[in-house]
């Protein structure tokens, strides 16, 4: 460690960030000022890293939780030697470069998990140390211990009062993630005001309440803080909590340690900023000094990284299936054939698509040996365990079924911290109503392309007599204008399974499997080939009329029944379509679109138990939708039904009263 150049080094990220903030009159300095010294002990000292390779599989995961400091991250990357030219630093939340407002994952080398809504890099923090844990648990041999990486998370007060990190930081002291390290960037100021005008806990006391190490240090100390940090990088059991005391706005003395420094505030005395620092004139100025020592570390990274590389290649050549298990997981690689490898279900099969989801994930689970399955304690009701496996813990870290606890949030975000990780499918269950618990986490995961499953049952006022508390009448239209969220809700157990192999084989986005509780018939009139190609494609002629078109009946998972019983009252002219999901038949080509719905066939009824507003897309202002736009009822599920209009003599009746 060099102590001059390290504080040289921060100090110049400070002019980075202030020049950055300053050019584009937008963004955050508070954070990219206060943790400055951090910043240098771990960009420029601490972390394992190959700025080269920067998705080594043995890399230390460095997640800015706080991503509003996103200059932080920038300035850090650009210094190590990322792929981050100076111009693009310059262009800081300018369109189309490199360094957006807030860190995108799929836009910036080096940037570990899209970050921006507080709380969640904590929870995909965590979710990246679930997943190191699996790696080591699975792959590691006592000859060969290939992976050792540990997770580094930077976070501020906005990021600890959030709900989500709370539940995060509870699970993973729980699963004793000692290979966890959260730094807590603690200066005592919000956005707002001072932070004790919202706070008042004591974070030390709460961290170890959740079975966590704490040190608190002077977080503008480099040798106390890299003391810390070394500390928490050999201590085992349970995960490291940081508290780094840091005045906010450091650099900028008119703002710092007010709420005024969290902003762009301090930007007007850029210049007397850059002044008092020791900076030139010259605006995103690295010395040469600067410069000389990232060269010269980033070559012993990669000397690092090399020796690993061929600790690697020994571990391969002994382990060629495990090697070539964790190059499909890199490469997210699908078995062709994985829907083939679903059984068919019994023609006279009457179940839950729920249930008929657990027969389905145990021949996916033997195909995807890297998928896991995890619930927000409900396995008994949800039913999606991997009965080949065991639960995953401390005890036993290779195993593949995750118990969150009543943690939907945290889920969430833990299940997209092990997708942004890149090696493991995550997949997690909770009844459809509580998805807004995880919403943001799935906002996130869309927005990111991650491939992750939500398993989401009691999807409907068929749940009964759980009552309108547990009745999500709108949860599935709100999951539905998601951007880049598929959501899919079988009808019967063959949709269901292509339902969950469509889930599986996407690789640029989550998917939403909706289910029932309440049993519904297998549509075995159709054939099998039908069913499971129509529901990959998102819609279907699941009944064909049989003399010229007349009218189309629409329909989703429980209700499709109800629609197949109208048309056979309603005569020969009538098609019945299954439409799992809108949003795989909007991405099918214009002519299959019209094959199924034809533009000159007008008399169209839709049904679904829930919101009608969305299927008025397909069914035109010259249909009809049944739907249920109230709050559902106390009462058994079949009388819900019935009471609220989800009936086949409904629709009887509403095609009648067309015109």
């Amino acid at each position: 460690m060099n102590l001059e150049s390290l504080s040289r080094a921060a100090n110049e990220a400070r002019g980075l960030a202030i020049d950055a903030v300053h050019q584009c009159s937008s963004g955050h300095l508070g954070l990219p000022l206060g943790c400055a010294e951090i910043g240098a002990a771990l960009f420029g000292h601490a972390l394992r890293v190959n700025p080269e390779q920067p998705k080594w599989l043995n890399r230390d995961r460095f997640v800015l939780s706080a991503g509003h400091g996103s200059m932080f991250l920038y300035s850090w990357l650009h210094l190590a030697g990322y792929d981050l030219s100076i111009e693009e630093v310059a262009k800081f939340r300018v369109l189309h470069s490199k360094t957006p407002g807030h860190p995108e994952s799929f836009e910036t080398p080096g940037v570990e998990a899209t970050t921006g809504p507080l709380g969640q890099g904590i929870a995909n923090g965590v979710g990246y140390a679930v997943s190191s844990k699996m790696m080591a648990a699975r792959f590691n041999t006592s000859e060969h211990p290939i992976f050792d990486q540990h997770i580094v998370v930077l976070a501020g007060d906005g990021c600890m009062q959030e709900g989500v990190a709370q539940e995060a930081s509870a699970f993973a002291g729980h699963a004793q993630l000692d290979n966890l390290i959260l730094i807590y960037d603690s200066n005592d100021v919000t956005l707002d005001a001072l932070a004790e005008a919202s706070q008042i806990e004591d974070t030390a006391q709460r961290y170890r309440a959740f079975e966590w190490d704490v040190q608190t240090v002077d977080g503008h100390d480099i040798p106390a803080f890299l003391a810390a940090f070394e500390r928490a990088k050999t201590a085992t059991g349970k995960p490291q909590l940081i508290i780094a005391k840091t005045v906010i706005g450091k650099g900028i003395p008119e703002v710092a340690g007010t709420s005024k420094g969290h902003g762009e505030g301090g930007a007007k005395f850029a210049d007397a900023a850059r002044k008092a620092l020791g900076l030139p004139e010259e605006h995103f100025f690295v010395s040469c000094d600067t410069r000389s020592y990232f060269a010269e570390l980033k070559k012993a990274r990669i000397a690092e990284y090399e020796a690993w590389s061929a600790l690697y290649k020994a571990w391969s050549a002994a382990n060629p299936d495990k090697a070539a298990l964790i190059e499909s997981g890199v490469k997210q690689e699908i078995p062709a054939d994985l829907l083939a490898r679903i059984p068919v279900f019994p023609a006279d099969a009457k179940l839950a698509t729920r249930k008929a989801g657990s027969d389905v994930l145990q021949p996916i689970a033997e195909a995807l040996p890297l998928a896991v399955s995890g619930s927000a304690d409900l396995y008994g009701s949800t039913l999606n365990y991997i009965n080949s496996s065991k639960d995953w813990s401390p005890k036993n870290y290779g195993g593949r079924n995750i118990r969150y606890g009543i943690r939907e949030h945290a889920m969430g975000g833990i299940m997209n911290g092990i997708a942004f990780d890149g090696i493991f499918r995550a997949s997690g269950a909770t009844f459809m109503v509580f998805a807004d618990y995880l919403r943001p986490s799935i906002r996130v995961a869309a927005l990111s392309g991650l491939p992750v499953a939500y398993i989401f049952t009691h999807d409907s006022v068929g749940v009964g007599e759980d009552g309108p508390t547990h009745q999500p009448v709108e949860t599935v239209s709100g999951l539905r204008v998601i951007p880049n969220l598929d959501v899919i809700r079988p009808a019967d157990p063959e949709e269901t399974a292509a339902a969950f192999a469509a889930a599986m084989q996407r690789t640029n986005g989550p998917t939403v499997l909706s289910l029932t509780r309440q049993v519904v018939p297998n549509l075995s009139f159709a054939p099998v080939e039908t069913r499971r190609e129509g529901t990959l494609k998102g819609a279907y002629i699941l009944v064909k009329e049989t003399a010229p078109l007349e009218t189309i009946l629409l329909a989703a998972g429980s209700e499709v029944q109800h629609a197949v019983a109208a048309a056979k009252e309603l005569g020969e002219g009538v098609r019945v379509v299954s439409m799992p999901s809108m949003e795989r038949f909007e991405r099918q080509s214009a002519e299959y679109r019209e094959e199924i719905l034809p533009i000159g066939c007008r008399r169209r009824v839709a049904i679904e138990a829930g919101v009608s507003d969305l299927w008025y897309r397909w069914v035109g202002l010259d249909g009809k939708v049944l739907g249920i736009d109230r709050f559902g009822i106390s009462a058994p599920g079949d009388q819900v039904m019935g009471i609220l209009g989800m009936t086949a003599a409904n629709v009887v009746a509403a095609v009648r009263g067309l015109a």
